[in-house]
Formats: C-alpha cells, sequence, structure tokens
C-alpha cells in the first residue's frame, strides 16, 4: 500500500479538507472543505462588521449603541473561536490519519465506515455535544461578556446610546486599588467575606456532621422525629425563614432580645437587661448571619452524612474497639476519613456556595449596617457590594464587573487548591 505523507497532509490541511482527501477520505474531506466555506460565506457577510463593532465600540452617539455592540461581538466571537478549535483539528486529523495509514492501522473512507467509526469510537462525546453547546451559550457566553465590561468604562456617566462605550485597558482594576474610597471597601469587604464564607460555612458543617453522628448512635431512640426536626431548616423556604430572622433580631422588639435573652437571665444574671443591637452595631451583625446561615446550611449536610454513616462496615469499629480504641479515636481515624473521601467535593461547595451567598446578605440587612465607603455596607460581601454597583443612583457597571472577575479568580483558585489538595475529584480505574 501506498505510503503517506504526514507533513504533506499536514500542509494541504492548510485549506481544510485538501488533507483529509489526500488521506483518501473524500467524504471527510468534503465535509471539512464544506464548513470551510459556510464559515468564510458567514464571516465575509455577517460576522467580520460585527467584530469590528466589538473592537470600536460604535462611533457615533445616538446611532450606535455601544452595550449591543460588545455582546453581539462577543456573541459571534465565539462562532469564530469555534471555527478555529475546528481549524486546529482539521490538521491534527490529517497528520494522524496519515500516520495511521503508514502504520497499517483502519482508517475510515467511506460514509458507512465513517459513521461505524463515529457510533463506536465516538457516541459518547455525540450524547455530551448538546450539553456542551448549551453550556457555551449559558455560561460562557455571559462570562466572556462579563470580562470584557470589565475593560470599558460603563458607569453611570457612559450609559449608551447617549454616550459610547470606550476600551480603557486595565484602569477599573487599577482603580480598585488606587482610588481611596474603593481601596478600603474592597480591602474590607474582601476581608468580611472571607471571615463569613469560612465561619459560616465551618458551623454549617460542624453541626451536620455534629447531629448526624449523635443521631446515628444505636441508643438514641425516635430517631425519625429528630430527622424531621432537623430537617425542619431545610424544608422551610430560606426566604421566609431569613425575614422571619429577621424581625427575630430587631434590637427592640425583637424574639430575641424580648424573650430569648431575658430566659437565659434567669439562669445567667449577668444577661438580666442585656439588650444586643443586632441590626444596628456591624459585629453583632455579623455574628447574627453566621448563626442564621448555620442553622440554614446543616440539614444538608446532616442528611449527607448520616448516609455516608450508615454505609460504613461496623467491623471496622469492632476491630477498632478490639484494639482498644476510644470514641476520639473512632471517629478520627475511621468515621471522619470516611466521611471526607465521599462529601469532600460537597463539603468544598459550601465555602464556595457562602462566598456567593447574596439573599441572606440582603435580605437580612441589605448589606447594613453602615458603610465602609465605595457604596458597600458593613455586612456586604462582594456579591452583594457589586448588586449595590449596579443599581444604585450612580450605577458603575465596569467596576462591578471587575469584582466579579476577581471574586471569580478567587473563588476558582482557593476551590481547585483545596480539591488538589484532598484529592476530591481522584477516580480508582477498577
Amino acid at each position: 500500500m501506498k505510503q503517506a505523507n504526514a507533513k504533506k497532509a499536514l500542509l494541504l490541511s492548510l485549506i481544510p479538507g485538501l488533507g483529509q482527501i489526500y488521506n483518501r477520505q473524500k467524504v471527510k474531506g468534503g465535509i471539512f472543505l464544506g464548513i470551510t466555506l459556510l464559515f468564510l460565506v458567514y464571516f465575509f457577510s455577517i460576522a467580520l462588521f460585527q467584530l469590528q463593532g466589538l473592537v470600536t465600540l460604535g462611533s457615533m452617539r445616538g446611532r450606535d449603541n455601544s452595550l449591543f455592540l460588545l455582546i453581539q461581538g462577543t456573541f459571534h466571537l465565539i462562532f469564530v473561536l469555534a471555527y478555529v478549535v475546528f481549524y486546529g483539528f482539521n490538521l491534527w486529523d490529517a497528520y494522524r490519519t496519515a500516520n495511521r495509514w503508514n502504520q497499517g492501522l483502519p482508517v475510515a473512507q467511506t460514509w458507512k465506515e465513517m459513521s461505524q467509526s463515529i457510533y463506536e469510537n465516538g457516541f459518547p462525546y455525540l450524547l455530551i455535544i448538546p450539553s456542551y453547546v448549551a453550556m457555551i451559550f449559558a455560561i460562557v457566553f455571559p462570562v466572556l461578556v462579563t470580562i470584557l465590561i470589565a475593560f470599558t468604562n460603563y458607569d453611570f456617566k457612559h450609559l449608551p446610546p447617549a454616550k459610547l462605550l470606550e476600551w480603557v485597558g486595565l484602569t477599573n482594576f487599577m482603580n480598585i486599588w488606587q482610588l481611596s474610597t474603593f481601596r478600603s471597601a474592597f480591602g474590607s469587604v474582601l476581608s468580611w467575606t472571607i471571615i463569613w464564607a469560612l465561619a459560616a460555612s465551618t458551623l454549617q458543617i460542624t453541626l451536620g456532621i455534629f447531629t448526624a453522628i449523635i443521631s446515628n448512635q444505636p441508643f438514641i431512640k425516635g430517631k425519625r422525629i429528630f430527622g424531621v426536626i432537623f430537617l425542619l431548616p431545610w424544608a422551610v423556604p430560606a426566604f421566609i425563614t431569613i425575614m422571619t430572622f429577621s424581625n427575630m433580631f430587631n434590637d427592640s422588639i425583637g424574639a430575641i432580645n424580648t424573650q430569648v435573652i431575658p430566659t437565659f437571665a434567669k439562669v445567667l444574671p449577668f444577661l438580666d437587661g442585656v439588650l444586643i443591637p443586632w441590626k444596628t452595631d456591624p459585629f453583632w451583625s455579623k455574628v447574627a448571619l453566621i448563626l442564621m446561615q448555620g442553622w440554614l446550611g446543616f440539614p444538608y449536610i446532616y442528611v449527607l452524612t448520616l448516609g455516608i454513616l450508615q454505609s460504613i462496615p461496623h467491623d471496622l469499629y469492632e476491630a477498632a474497639y478490639i484494639d482498644g480504641a476510644n470514641s476520639w479515636q473512632k471517629f478520627t481515624k475511621i468515621t471522619f476519613p470516611m466521611i471526607l473521601a465521599v462529601a469532600a467535593p460537597t463539603l468544598i461547595s459550601q465555602y464556595t456556595f457562602n462566598f456567593n451567598n447574596f439573599s441572606i446578605i440582603y435580605l437580612f440587612n441589605e448589606g447594613g449596617p453602615g458603610s465602609v465607603g465605595g457604596g458597600a455596607g458593613s455586612t456586604d460581601i462582594l456579591i452583594s457590594w457589586i448588586y449595590r454597583l449596579t443599581t444604585g443612583t450612580a450605577p458603575q457597571y465596569s467596576m462591578a464587573a471587575a469584582v466579579t472577575l476577581i471574586i471569580s479568580i478567587i473563588v476558582i483558585g482557593i476551590s481547585m487548591i483545596a480539591f488538589k489538595k484532598l484529592h476530591a475529584f481522584d477516580m480508582e480505574e477498577v
């Protein structure tokens, strides 16, 4: 059989399809060439104009809407990038197929052979293609628009179509550090966001694991009743629970100050007459938020942990008992490692979720009390600060986008480090 020149196939594939035709894959080459011709027609008739608008963001106020040009240009940019990926695949495919010919390996030539090869080797990929397409337009597209907005001057002084947007490079990111109002606000909000995510998530995880271990003990009676009680915070919509707690923590007429604390004062005299400023003092507002999230979040961890505990073989505990292990040693050597091995990704996700937990922050006290500058309240976390930046009387859309990018980098970075350290997604080959 005639040998194929892999380098020649690669060079011919600079025009997509020709390398495949050289490799005696006329059907595939025709498809690749057809896709390229369609892309060229689309690019020069539609995409090129839209990409020019993305670069210039318009030239005439009142006629050109810079925001629409940015969004439309981003949409078409995704198609162009998709074709670039296809073009790279075309080069790789031609080179690989030529090598397969030289090695005497089977190569699909006819339409029937191609269909059979796709069915046998690529069927799983065909099933996930719709999911990837949906992900591109539901996730990648808005994320890419947000990234691009972060590099513009989109604010209350530049609202399209009355004003045109301009590319400003890293100005927004530099302003976060250089402008005193934003620098102090960003530092305060970021530090509280980290404390909030760590404290609230750790509290709900600790409560969930603790209650699951206690209710799983053989000597506990009425486990179903306890299960129902523990699930109540999860069963009631969080919106209702947060609003209820907001009223309960009211400084003057809330149940915490008027009923709960006086009840404890009968046993602890130093609490007599104490009125804690839950909603008017930043420190106590933060304490209340952490306690509320612990209450709202622990039932999910409880259910998850309970299922894991019931799957742990009792033989492990019996062997530990024979070896003289106490309860703490059983927990640290058997129970907790087993919980962590199964639930590590979920436990880490609790931290990332609370890092962006907007609803409890806003519904409890709208990010108040008081302000730390830059439009941020004393209990605002980064995500609620972004909301303020985009909905206030002087919206700062580009600054909000810049802060969003910083949040994403922080969350993704911490999550990836945690996943790697805990081997959360390691799969053992069977």
